[in-house]
């Protein structure tokens, strides 16, 4: 190992690099299931123990304060503070600004670590007539510690029925760190008095008469024997059908709710990953050791003739790959543990998950003991060889034993793999093309996903073939290529003669380099498919971006929603209620005027629609006979209004439209069905009282949350203002698939970077091998730049091929994979990722120029006499 410590250090780095891959999916497994902990249980504060019901509600028997008994659980010893779960909607308002917004409310408890909120200045309200309210919430309706706001609940959220307004003193300033408000954007805090007034318990019981289904409970640190005490004496004081359990306990059954283990399955997913680069690294360090056997053939046969036995030498081999993957994947540990340490330390926060450094032994035990497998396993054919070498065979070449043993079993195998995996891929797409084209019947879910578990099967088995069969078609190839560049000059004519003295061991790098660029390739065709395929589908999902409504909405809140950053356009939309059909089939049914430019300024439509008067257009979902609204039918529609303003089927005659089918949804209604009808339809219908709503577009420019802050900000004046709409679900699909590539692309990465680590150990190890070869060129005139060249277009040759076959598979792949999951959205589109295909070429080409650098500064830096006389 001392003498060949150069040529291990390659199949170092790759074990380093993919042990550090795996030891940093445990950790970030156990960051994020950490995290997750804290979101879930966000709601506890500092408290380490809730109250709940044993049957988690099913009961449906509401609970309040009072019957919870909370104030004698509070008087129990050991007890330091507890807090009822309740919650409710506030409208809040400052009357120096006029503006408003609402945000949950909870009550305040004793000690204030037991909040679930932080407060960041000022002070927790003490008594009535204080509140502390959220950061987002203060800044939005401009008040500031000392101010007085207004707090009121509306009727229908209140939980008497009735409206109730409070003047209250702001004495502080909340941050929700945790999450457990993050819908509201934080949660306000009142005294337990004005909780119940705001709700309008004031005249009645009070707080104790507000309902619950949880608290949470502080104890104070003790022995354990005095916290089974306390826990059984609360216990006792709880009514039937509650019990007190542990924070951890909770949690447990909050993430089993969550999916049953959705941290494992993301740990398992991206470990796959690990297990993929581990598998590359594998070739390169089976590579490694077999140059290192094959130069100490002259040894080994001494070793031999002095007495040593077979075992002896093949133990010796498999001892070497024992110490360098244990040392090596010692290493990729700590890197790991550093790496970790660094991203905790530095506070990144990953869509709420933090990199909090949490051990377990997972993360010593499996890397170290996978590193030392695959180094000992990869290794197994090396020291096989060891074994079989004699004296008369030392003399010999390497390649002389190599091509005695031609694998014809192994090219049976690999043909029989290709032709299987064509035939598990061609079925399941002509069977799906078969059911998006009406020629069979619709596939069910589980059905469309057991056919595209049939085709990623074949894909594999037929990638497994070609990787099999790597060592006859690759040489194959290499030269055909090498003999059309060996006419540039002698540096490519020796280039492409070295390549062909060991294709062997050529194919194995390349494969390894295959590996990579085509799982790159496929997730980049794919992702590029289903961004063109899936764009169709979300305008016709996600039609309009955000949808404001309001009782008293005008022109005047048209241009202020213009005027915000981010808005497109937008548009004052008329709409009422209008009921479809007769009798006992009639179906409320919400209607809106919208004509063909405000369609095109508002809506995201797959095509222009042009509708007339007595025209009715639905989403092509609702035209079917199951809604009454088949397309091109005649269906009857009462949009008339009572004096009062309420709809009423009978107080004007059913009108007549036709219907009109388009690919469009996402309009937020209050009625599950609606349709557009064409401008000038209300007034020729006889409607009074309709309301109104300003449908809004997105320029993109601006994030969706921040878009809908921005509106609710400008609107804050308004009374009765909702802002919602679909741009985050569309934002959100839209982002899934950018982000799914970045993380799946850096993972494979990984798989890429030993490759690229296998083709410099390649050509130093060729280097090694053709000392004598390179002085004999040095001798007969072959310049330094010219033996550089020819190790540079060595590296381009192998790397070229490997880049080639795997972006023609990729593609391949991922137009195959696109098909079968994005068919049932309609046409499926097949691009080519040119600037991703582009930027990996770039990578290999670059990667090889520089892998080609050490080992062609050690060829020219040897003389050639010394060469001579090392070789």
């Amino acid at each position: 190992m001392k003498r060949s410590m150069k040529m291990l250090i390659p199949a170092g780095i790759a074990i380093i690099i993919g042990t550090m891959f795996v030891a940093s999916t445990f950790l970030f497994g156990n960051a994020l299931d950490h995290s997750l902990r804290q979101q879930v249980s966000a709601s506890f504060g500092d408290a380490q123990y809730a109250i709940s019901q044993k049957d988690n509600g099913s009961s449906g028997n509401a609970t309040t304060v009072e019957q919870l008994r909370l104030d004698r659980i509070r008087a129990v010893q050991g007890v330091s503070g507890a807090r009822p779960d309740v919650t409710a909607q506030v409208e809040f308002s400052a009357s120096s600004e006029g503006s408003h917004t609402s945000t949950a409310v909870i009550s305040m408890a004793s000690p204030g670590g037991i909040m679930p909120v932080q407060l960041t200045s000022g002070l927790w309200p003490a008594q009535s007539g204080e509140t502390a309210i959220p950061e987002q919430l203060a800044q939005r309706i401009g008040a500031h510690v000392g101010d007085t706001v207004t707090a009121s609940v509306s009727a229908d959220v209140s939980m008497t029925g009735h409206s109730e307004t409070k003047n209250l003193r702001l004495v502080g300033i909340t941050k929700d760190s945790a999450g457990a408000y993050a819908y509201y954007g934080g949660a306000a805090i009142v005294s337990e008095h004005d909780f119940a007034e705001l709700q309008g318990l004031g005249q009645s019981g009070g707080f104790a008469d507000v309902p619950l289904s949880a608290a949470y409970v502080s104890l104070d640190p003790s022995s354990s024997e005095a916290t089974a005490r306390t826990l059984a004496e609360i216990n006792r004081i709880l009514p039937d059908g509650f019990h007190i359990q542990n924070r951890a306990a909770i949690e447990k059954t909050m993430m089993d709710n969550l999916g049953g283990g959705q941290v494992n399955v993301t740990t398992t997913f991206i470990l796959a990953f690990g297990v993929l680069a581990m598998f590359v690294a594998a070739i390169v360090i089976a590579n490694t050791f077999q140059v290192i056997v094959a130069q100490r053939r002259r040894t080994l046969a001494l070793l031999r003739t002095i007495g040593a036995k077979k075992n002896q030498l093949y133990v010796s081999v498999i001892a070497e790959a024992g110490i360098l993957g244990l040392i090596c994947s010692l290493i990729g540990v700590g890197c790991a543990l550093v790496l970790m340490l660094l991203l905790g330390l530095s506070g990144i926060d990953l869509a709420g998950a933090r990199f909090a450094f949490v051990l377990s032994w997972p993360v010593f035990v499996v890397p170290i003991v996978f590193g030392l497998v695959i180094t000992v396993l990869a290794s197994l054919g090396s020291a096989r060889a060891a074994t079989g070498v004699t004296p008369l065979e030392a003399l010999q070449p390497m390649e002389a034993q190599s091509k005695k043993r031609a694998g014809r079993f192994t090219r049976v195998i690999s043909a029989l793999a290709i032709v299987l995996g064509m035939v598990a891929m061609v079925i399941p797409a002509v069977n799906t093309f078969r059911s998006a084209h009406g020629q069979m019947a619709a596939m069910s879910a589980d059905a469309s996903l057991q056919t595209l578990g049939l085709a990623m099967l074949g894909v594999m088995v037929f990638f497994i073939g070609v990787l099999m069969c790597s060592s006859s078609w690759m040489p194959w190839l290499l030269k055909g290529i090498g003999a059309l560049v060996s006419h540039i000059g002698p540096a490519s004519t020796v280039a492409s003669a070295n390549i062909q003295k060991n294709p062997k061991r050529v194919a194995s790098t390349g494969a390894a380099l295959l590996i990579g660029v085509t799982l790159v390739s496929c997730l980049g065709t794919g992702a590029a498919s289903a961004k063109e395929t899936m764009s169709d589908a979300l305008d016709a999902r996600y039609s309009v971006d955000v949808q404001v409504s309001g009782s008293k909405l005008g022109s005047a809140d048209v241009k202020k929603v213009k005027a915000v950053q981010g808005v497109a356009s937008a548009s004052l939309i008329p709409t009422t209620t209008a009921t479809l059909g007769e009798g006992d089939e009639r179906t409320d049914m919400s209607l809106y005027e919208v004509s063909a430019a405000q369609m095109t300024q508002t809506m995201r439509l797959t095509s222009q629609q042009q509708l007339t008067h007595g025209d009715l257009l639905v989403p092509q979902s609702f035209a079917t006979k199951d809604y009454g609204l088949a397309k091109g039918s005649q269906v009857k529609l009462s949009t008339g209004n009572a004096e009062d303003g309420s709809k009423t089927a009978d107080s004007h005659d059913a009108r007549e439209f036709t219907v009109v089918a388009a690919s469009f949804r996402g309009v937020a209604s209050q009625n599950s069905i609606y349709g557009i009808v064409a401008p000038g339809t209300f007034t020729a219908s006889g409607v009074s009282g309709s309301t109104y709503e300003i449908w809004v577009k997105s320029d993109g420019t601006q994030a969706a949350g921040t878009l809908v802050d921005n509106i609710k900000q400008a609107l804050s004046g308004a009374d009765g203002v909702s802002v919602g709409g679909s741009i985050a679900v569309r934002a959100q699909w839209e982002q899934i698939v950018n982000v799914l590539l970045m993380i799946l692309v850096a993972l494979l990465a990984v798989a890429v970077v030993i490759a690229l680590i296998g083709v410099a150990n390649t050509l130093s190890l060729s280097v090694i091998e053709r000392l004598r070869e390179s002085a004999t060129l040095r001798a007969i005139g072959m310049t330094r730049t010219q033996l550089r060249s020819s190790l540079a277009m060595e590296a381009l040759l192998i790397s070229g091929c490997s880049v080639i076959v795997g972006l023609v598979l990729g593609t391949a792949f991922g137009w195959l994979g696109s098909y079968m999951v994005f068919s049932q959205f309609g046409s499926v589109a097949f691009p080519l990722n040119w600037s991703m295909d582009a930027g990996i070429v770039v990578i290999a080409v670059v990667a090889a120029l520089l892998a080609s650098v050490l080992p062609a500064r050690r060829a020219v830096s040897t003389p050639p006499v010394a060469a001579l006389a090392e070789a």
